[in-house]
This record gives C-alpha cells, sequence and structure tokens, in this order.
C-alpha cells in the first residue's frame, strides 16, 4: 500500500513538472501586449457669442492654440510682438505719420498663408478663410511686427470689426502725448476689450 502511495506520488510530480514545461515553451518568444498610444484630444468647443452679437470664441477641434473669449488670441501661441524700428523717439516720423503703416503692411499673400497656418493651428471646425481676419494682435498703427506669426492670428469676423477702434484710440493716445507707446503695446496684447479701460481713455 506504502509502495502504490508513493509511485501514484512519484507520478503526480512528474504529470505536473510535464505540464509546467509545456507552459514554458508555449510563452516562449510572446512578447507582452504594448500599450495603446493615447488617443488625439477630441475636445470640442462651440462657438460662443458677445454681448454685441458678434463671435467670440468659434467652435474649434483640437488645434494647439484655443482662442479665449473677446474674441482674444492664445497668449502662448500669439502673445504680440513688436517692431523694433518703432520707438518712443521716433513715432511722428513712423506710426504717426499718415500712410507710414502702408509701407510695412505685409503683401496679401503672405497674410493668407498666416491665416491658413492660424486656423489649423487653432482648430477652427469653420476653415473658410472668409470668416476670419488675419489681426495684428498689436496693430501696425501700434507699432506691432508686420510679419511675425506671433503677432498675427484668425480673428473671427469680418473687417473693420470692435478692435479697430481701440487701435484707433489708441494710437491717437500715444500720438497725443497722453499714453506711452510701451504701456499701449502692453495693454493691448494683454486685452484687447480692457485695453483702454485700463489706459484711462476712450468713451
Amino acid at each position: 500500500m506504502r509502495a502504490l502511495s508513493a509511485r501514484t506520488g512519484a507520478a503526480a510530480i512528474v504529470l505536473a513538472l510535464a505540464v509546467s514545461g509545456c507552459q514554458s515553451k508555449n510563452n516562449q518568444g510572446t512578447s507582452p501586449t504594448k500599450p495603446r498610444p493615447r488617443a488625439a484630444s477630441t475636445t470640442t468647443h462651440s462657438a460662443s457669442v458677445s454681448s454685441s452679437g458678434a463671435p467670440s470664441t468659434p467652435a474649434a477641434n483640437g488645434g494647439t492654440c484655443h482662442a479665449r473669449p473677446g474674441p482674444l488670441p492664445d497668449p502662448v501661441c500669439t502673445p504680440g510682438v513688436t517692431n523694433p524700428q518703432v520707438t518712443q523717439d521716433n513715432i511722428a516720423t513712423t506710426i504717426c505719420k499718415s500712410g507710414w503703416t502702408s509701407t510695412i503692411r505685409p503683401p496679401t499673400n503672405v497674410t493668407n498663408k498666416l491665416k491658413s497656418d492660424g486656423i489649423r493651428d487653432y482648430g477652427y471646425t469653420d476653415t473658410s478663410m472668409s470668416v476670419y481676419e488675419e489681426d495684428h494682435l498689436i496693430s501696425l498703427e501700434l507699432g506691432g511686427a508686420p510679419s511675425d506669426p506671433r503677432n498675427l492670428w484668425p480673428e473671427p469676423g469680418a473687417s473693420p470689426n470692435t478692435k479697430d477702434k481701440v487701435e484707433n484710440d489708441l494710437k491717437r493716445a500715444v500720438c497725443s502725448g497722453q499714453v506711452k507707446l510701451l504701456d499701449a503695446q502692453h495693454a493691448i496684447a494683454t486685452d484687447w476689450t480692457t485695453a483702454e479701460k485700463l489706459l484711462g481713455i476712450g468713451s
């Protein structure tokens, strides 16, 4: 009886080892499952409307830049860049001289390319070029860089628009000596909707 029990135990051990060996062979050469790449962002931003009825933030899906209510550009993608040729000392012969901005305004083929790139970067779902103005965040009449992508963005809405009045008011204030050039540039680059209030000008 003891001999039979011993033989049965030995057989069980041999069977277990055999099964283990088969499983080990079956697992050889099988790499672990690779993690799936993270899906691209599919966050959708619905269009919003300002109190004036003008589009404030257009509908967007993805994109590396994100418009803010106002409409305001992404402060990282479009921080605003100044033109080094314009300084406080030479405003009389540059921005305050009639017709000067027309001498530095970039051609349409340049701004259209930047607009197309901007529509893609901002992830706008409406990709029609006609519904955006390629806007200089710091306007040329305030010494903004003419062709630097960091100073241009596809602003929703047609031209002229509400921001144009702010630009004109700030230019008059700078040229009259009421406001310093750098202060006007900083105010409009930060938030054009509050620039006049911040500087104490405008109606």
